[in-house]
């Protein structure tokens, strides 16, 4: 009962953190997130509300990361597992610490990403980019950072997600 009530709190001065850090025009922020132990970063501008974990109802003939439709604060919302469209994912881990992260309303896009853990938020006076080769890569790949612990970080750019063809294009 404790570790749930700590996790609401965590999850709730996460929220005003996010709220806050998005009327701040300061340098990049980020909310860090987990996928299969993999750290990522979603620009705090572009990332919308975080969810519990809801019951999700599955879509037939859709890809195997898209889990289905959730309704979220009375809205229908398609809930794809991040890990899993990323090619990352390498087993199925514990829902108990999953969350459900919207994108920004000016996206118009009722979706959500199905995360393994939150990680809190991110700034660049605490992070180093790492320079590596342009190998290619999709648009919503963004850049790596390190944090002072040396853990690595990928941007992930949800304006771009949000129209990737591959992403919109849920039917298998």
């Amino acid at each position: 009962m404790a570790n749930k009530e700590a996790l609401r709190e965590l999850q709730s001065r996460l929220a005003e953190r996010l709220s806050a850090a998005r009327t701040q025009e300061r340098g990049k922020s980020w909310l860090a997130i987990e996928c299969s132990s993999r750290g990522f970063l979603l620009p705090l501008r572009e990332a919308g509300e975080i969810f519990a974990l809801a019951p999700l109802q599955p879509v037939p003939h859709t890809h195997r990361w898209f889990l289905g439709v959730s309704n979220l604060r009375g809205h229908l919302h398609g809930v794809v597992d991040l890990a899993d469209f990323l090619g990352v994912k390498t087993a199925e881990v514990a829902r108990d610490q999953a969350r459900l992260v919207g994108f920004n309303p000016r996206f118009e896009l009722n979706c959500a990403l199905m995360v393994d853990r939150l990680a809190g938020l991110r700034s660049e006076e605490h992070l180093t980019l790492v320079a590596e080769a342009q190998a290619p890569r999709p648009a919503f790949v963004g850049q790596r950072y390190r944090d002072t612990s040396g853990r690595l970080w990928q941007e992930l750019n949800l304006a771009e997600l949000a129209g990737d063809e591959a992403f919109l294009r849920i039917l298998g």
